[in-house]
């Protein structure tokens, strides 16, 4: 199918951040864009939004003063719907509530043509419990843009059940044109990425409930090892923690108590106090005039080994060798090779990689008593901060020297209590979890939704690409791992990475 045309008129229901920044993108791409609102001086205030994003562009040097007025005379503001009749493509984004949307594209179905094409911001209801409502549910297709949508590049196309595949194409196409990357998504809980990124708040959330470190700490962990834009706490309190957690409920309600999407009860009890985030002053941290900002906990200064020893494959972690040698570190390479993996041997400690046990657990099971985990990073050769768990076996020499030989690597070495996973590697095997199953259920294609990670979220990798690239059967080791430590359904292993891993095929 084809874009649709630049002569094809646009309207857009809705004047407020999310609508006016829609307009904005279809008014760049040349279509002459009704912008309605019922109320005249929210349309007022949408365009003036407009005007105001692109004489910023202009100032920056990156839109002509010409293309500018050119983009602001298409948008035509307007708060009477008659004035909708020609258009060719009608975008709702008003409240999030299923009757209103349902009476209003009941209302635009009768006073527009019956090839014009109708779809919906939505960032949570179903498309097929919308279209039900209409004459020709054929018509209806989610258009969902991220805010803020003149500079965030996803688009979510969504078919319900009655969507025309040839409506989806068109939408996808035109979404490609105006310079997004769409995706297709079926109708289903939370699309793709509402959908795949619980688990980015979930473990975060779990691990601090945990006891396990400070929010600030599993921030720079997130921020610094793993190059996610933002921690899973700083994240939260921009969203806003009663819009993030209505997410969640909405999220698990819609999947009939799915253990997986089971809803915080840390983030419940600052929603229930107004603490809210950003928008409030509180929130996991403190934005109020005056207030310190916490900093990550990092472990004081320890002497280093001279030398230390390497069995095995350290897979995505050998660059931490390289790293070792430069600092002066001898590294000795030992004959034969553990189970599992890899591992450095430092004095009497042995250092591994997180599997999904405590560190507690692998000593005793392995009788090494001084045993330490590393957490996963994205970029061992770079990672400026690492986590590690020490078993409760773990005498403090051991820990010590484990300390100051990745501090003398320039390694800033945070300490998390031992729990299983640790932060980084348990959210990223669920992150890359969900996605399976999302594939599995026919919600998206494995590029489509590692696509919608990346562009929806800035995530600097999708989930099933991190997930090959970590090597499929670990990832199922780890979250095996996850779900025999807590007995719970939450950590159950996607049939997708169960299958892959058996053929040792990668995910994507």
């Amino acid at each position: 199918m084809a874009a649709l045309a630049p002569s094809i008129k646009v309207a857009v229901i809705g004047a407020g951040a999310m609508g006016s920044g829609i307009a904005h993108v279809a008014a760049r791409a040349g279509h002459t864009v009704y912008l309605y609102d019922m109320n005249a001086e929210a349309v007022a205030r949408g365009k003036a939004g407009i005007e105001k994003d692109l004489r910023f562009l202009v100032g920056k040097g990156k839109l002509a003063e010409a293309d500018c007025d050119a983009t602001l005379a298409r948008v035509k503001p307007t708060s009477r719907v008659e004035d909708l009749a020609d258009a060719g493509l009608l975008i709702e984004a008003i409240v999030e509530n299923l009757e209103i949307k349902q009476k209003l594209f009941r209302q635009l179905e009768e006073m527009v043509t019956s090839d014009a094409i109708l779809a919906t911001n939505t960032s949570s209801l179903s498309i097929t419990a919308m279209g039900s409502a209409l004459a020709r549910p054929q018509q209806l297709a989610g258009l969902h843009f991220f805010n803020p949508a003149p500079r965030m590049a996803l688009v979510e196309i969504v078919s319900g059940l009655a969507t025309d595949p040839a409506i989806a194409a068109v939408l996808y196409d035109t979404a490609k044109a105006w310079g997004k990357v769409p995706v297709h998504a079926t109708s289903t809980p939370g699309f793709i990425v509402n959908r795949v990124a619980r688990p980015y708040y979930a473990e975060a959330l779990r691990v601090l409930a945990e006891r396990a470190a400070t929010p600030a700490t599993l921030d720079a962990i997130m921020r610094e090892a793993c190059n996610f834009p933002m921690g899973p706490f700083e994240l939260m309190d921009l969203i806003g923690h009663d819009v993030n957690y209505a997410v969640t409920r909405s999220v698990f309600d819609a999947y009939f108590g799915d253990k997986r999407f089971t809803p915080s009860l840390i983030q419940q009890e600052l929603t229930l106090a107004g603490r809210l985030g950003r928008k409030s002053g509180q929130g996991f941290y403190d934005y109020r005039d005056g207030a310190d900002k916490p900093q990550p906990v990092v472990e004081p200064h320890a002497a280093p080994a001279k030398v230390v020893s390497v069995s095995g494959d350290l897979g995505v972690a050998a660059p931490l060798l390289a790293r070792l040698e430069a600092a002066g570190i001898a590294v000795e390479h030992c004959a034969g090779a553990p189970s599992h993996g890899g591992e450095l041997l430092i004095g009497d400690a042995r250092l591994l990689m997180s599997d999904g046990r405590t560190a507690t657990h692998r000593a005793a099971e392995e009788g090494t008593p001084d045993l330490v985990l590393f957490d996963l990073a994205r970029d061992y050769a770079n990672t400026p901060r690492i986590a590690l768990a020490r078993a409760d076996q773990c005498g403090e020499e051991a820990w010590q020297l484990v300390v100051g030989t990745l501090q003398a690597a320039g390694i800033a070495v945070s300490r998390l209590d031992d729990v299983a996973g640790l932060v980084a590697l348990r959210t990223v095997c669920m992150l890359a979890n969900e996605a399976a199953d999302g594939v599995v259920q026919g919600i998206g294609t494995a590029a489509d939704i590692d696509t919608a990670m990346r562009y929806g979220t800035n995530y600097p990798e999708g989930p099933l690409a991190w997930a090959d690239r970590l090597g499929v059967d670990f990832v199922a080791r780890v979250l095996t791992n996850l779900r025999a430590h807590y007995g719970e359904e939450r950590y159950r292993l996607s049939p997708l990475i169960q299958r892959r891993a058996y053929g040792r095929r990668g995910l994507l």
